[in-house]
């Protein structure tokens, strides 16, 4: 057992540092799964098997000794040299190496699997595409219940949950590469019309709100933005947008229901296709979303963004957000 121990340990650690390398496109959730399979095989082999045997074992020492102990004294001899019973006991009890490294890891990878599974799990954001509500290197955490809960790995939602809603900033799967992770904002949902025109946006007909705020000065990129307040859907946010920047979207791709966009000089407007989202980054002018690669279907929703954990470089980084 320990050598195909040391061979599962050794594929997992090859996996991963395969996936850090960048010779393979790693998937934590698959790999996370199986790590909690194989570790609570092991668990299960350990209760039911390993440990009474190896108790099974101290038992037959300890009867022998007793036995030995027994015979001897019956010839008047009291004074016996031989292993203390104790940590003879103990050391037949404790877990070899490839058990402590599988099933005594199980508890833990459990709790880890669930949390991350079905309540909360962390991100980090490694763009600028939501600044200035979520800077580059933010710690977030993502609610996975709020829009119902999903099976790993597969994505399946066996729950239904509250529908995502104009406003929420939103986790999912980038829908030309869904092993990839984007997080924006809801904008619109199923039979929305939205529109966005020289840079201001419309919802079904009506123009939203946007006031303009003290301009916004980007550390990292060392420059000034101009700086507005956006209402949408009961929730304020700030938004940027970079007057260098044309209304006019370049380089559009080809996606699903794209007949139900219209492109000209002075941006877009699109229908949003029922169970379908459409998605924008609060960096208007420096956001890669459902203008340019399309809708967001619902089985690709990871979860809903609400709260800043940490960031490194920003140590007041820290709260909820909208």
């Amino acid at each position: 057992m320990s050598a195909l121990t040391a061979a599962v340990l050794a594929a997992f650690a090859g996996y991963a540092a395969a996936w850090y390398l960048g010779f393979v496109e790693g998937n934590f959730a698959l790999l996370l799964l199986l790590a909690t399979v194989v570790t609570g095989i092991y668990w299960l082999a350990e209760r039911f098997y390993f440990l009474p045997q190896r108790r099974r074992a101290a038992d037959a020492v300890a009867v022998h000794v007793d036995a030995r102990h027994a015979k001897l004294a019956a010839q008047g001899i009291t004074q016996v040299d031989g292993p203390d019973l104790v940590q003879t006991r103990q050391r037949l009890l404790m877990q070899p190496w490839w058990l402590d490294w599988t099933a005594g890891l199980f508890p833990v990878i459990l709790a880890v699997f669930v949390l991350r599974s079905f309540l909360f799990e962390p991100f980090k954001i490694p763009s600028g595409s939501m600044i200035p509500t979520l800077l580059v290197g933010d710690l977030i955490l993502v609610n996975k219940f709020t829009y119902g809960l999903r099976l790993p790995v597969v994505n399946t939602k066996i729950t239904e949950g509250t529908p995502p809603q104009r406003g929420d900033v939103m986790v999912f799967r980038y829908p030309p590469k869904p092993s990839l992770d984007y997080i924006k904002r809801v904008v619109g949902v199923p039979g929305d019309e939205v529109a966005y025109l020289n840079k201001r946006l419309t919802i079904n007909g009506q123009l939203l709100p946007k006031q303009p705020l003290p301009d916004f000065f980007d550390e990292d990129a060392m420059r000034y933005s101009r700086q507005f307040q956006e209402t949408l859907g009961g929730k304020t946010h700030r938004l940027l947008n970079d007057d260098d920047r044309p209304a006019f979207i370049p380089g559009v791709e080809d996606f699903p229901s794209k007949d139900n966009c219209r492109y000209s000089v002075e941006g877009v407007v699109c229908k949003v296709p029922p169970g379908h989202y459409f998605m924008m980054g609060d960096n208007r002018d420096n956001s890669l979303d459902s203008r340019y690669w399309g809708f967001v279907p619902d089985r690709n929703i990871v979860g809903k963004a609400f709260f800043i954990w940490m960031n490194f470089g920003n140590l007041k980084r820290f709260g909820s957000f909208e």
